[in-house]
């Protein structure tokens, strides 16, 4: 499988609570965190969840 890179570029101040929770499942926690996950179907819908506060980056 693929994987990508997911960075965390904006504050999840102001975001809903659920939001906030699926920054925390991803694994970010703070501004310019960053994690390199598996691109599955559950991975890339959470990231679509959170998309405006993330960077997504593919790495081969």
């Amino acid at each position: 499988m693929a994987k990508i890179r997911i960075e965390q570029v904006k504050s999840k101040i102001g975001s809903s609570s659920r939001q906030k929770k699926t920054l925390e499942a991803l694994g970010l926690k703070r501004i310019s965190s960053s994690v390199e996950v598996e691109s599955t179907p559950q991975i890339e819908g959470m990231v679509k969840k959170v998309s405006h506060l993330l960077k997504i980056e593919k790495i081969k």
